[in-house]
């Protein structure tokens, strides 16, 4: 008998969630994956995987008891920001309906622990200062705008339900993990470092650098880029902090140091020995100009602090994936 407390794990296919999955064996947990394999993959897959889907009500409730459930990591959502400017409605069904079907399930089984991941999208535009907490939050696209909703969701269910939820507001998730079994992959690719990556083996010929006219040093876009094993220990350590009787809150999961596109293009040149080939392009709605976060409150409270996170780590990793999941083209 697996005497594990058994964690469900949504979108545990995805690269996030399958990196938590790693982090929760590695911990003494058992992940219960839940997913639809819309955007994620079998093979990423740790532990048993319940194939469905989050506004599947009936799915969820026999999940929760078949495995006794002890607490949740909620991963699942639509999470393009171009996409969902274009198709609010899909994030709005996805993302909120999704999670209030999730929560009612939990209800239902009595488990009232939530680690939820959120999005530093939350605070919309920013200064060039790093963000506390306490910063105002005004997501500037309807993705933030569906994390900063489903904040509010969780406010509420502390006070009237008693849950105990962390929302974890990361930067820029990047790299992969260092056995090379997992790592960023989509259908639709929209991220700056696997784009990248993509473009230099071949596979992309529209990577492209959208706006050069920030009001930035090098005038593209500022982030903070943490590392995705990272993510996934502050994950974990909010877990422990739930299970022990914590009722959470929100913290941003970043390292404070912000990069520029062009800074990222050149780091990916210094650690591949290739140049990244790309085009210039206005830029996207909903992309502000510089997301940085102040992660002191992470380190205080959930004991964290990236241990992966610098740029060389994150873009060696993630190349030593990208060369196993797409070889390079001939010539």
């Amino acid at each position: 008998m697996n005497d594990r407390p058994a964690i469900l794990v949504t979108g545990g296919a995805g690269y996030i969630g399958s990196h938590a999955c790693l982090a929760l064996e590695a911990a003494g947990y058992q992940p219960i994956v839940y997913d639809n394999l819309s955007t994620g993959h079998r093979h990423f897959v740790r532990g048993p995987l319940e194939i469905g889907d989050l506004l599947d009500g009936t799915s969820l409730s026999r999940v929760f008891a078949q495995h006794d459930i002890q607490a949740v990591m909620h991963f699942a959502a639509a999470s393009l920001v171009g996409e969902s400017m274009a198709d609010p409605h899909k994030y709005y069904i996805n993302n909120v309906n999704g999670t209030l079907s999730l929560l009612a399930a939990m209800r239902e089984a009595g488990c009232k622990h939530l680690v939820f991941s959120s999005t530093g999208a939350v605070y919309g535009n920013a200064d060039s200062k790093a963000l506390s907490e306490d910063h105002p939050c005004a997501p500037i696209n309807t993705y933030g705008a569906t994390k900063w909703m489903i904040e509010r969701i969780l406010a509420d269910y502390r006070t009237a339900y008693g849950f105990g939820a962390f929302c974890l507001r990361y930067f820029n998730a990047s790299g992969a993990d260092e056995s090379g079994t997992i790592g960023e992959l989509r259908d639709n690719e929209t991220h700056l470092i696997p784009r990248a990556m993509m473009a230099m083996q071949g596979h992309l010929a529209d990577f492209a650098v959208f706006g050069t006219d920030y009001d930035t040093p090098d005038g593209t876009a500022i982030r903070d880029y943490i590392h995705v094993t990272d993510l996934a220990a502050a994950h974990v350590a909010a877990l422990r902090l739930l299970m022990q009787g914590h009722q959470g809150g929100a913290f941003n999961l970043g390292t404070g140091n912000g990069f520029s596109v062009r800074q990222i293009l050149e780091a990916i040149a210094r650690e591949t020995g290739r140049n990244v080939p790309h085009l210039i392009k206005p830029r996207r709605a909903g992309d502000p100009a510089y997301l940085v976060a102040d992660a002191s409150a992470a380190r205080d409270v959930l004991q964290f602090s990236p241990r992966h996170s610098d740029l060389a780590t994150i873009i060696r990793t993630a190349w030593a994936w990208h060369l196993k999941a797409h070889p390079l083209k001939a010539g």
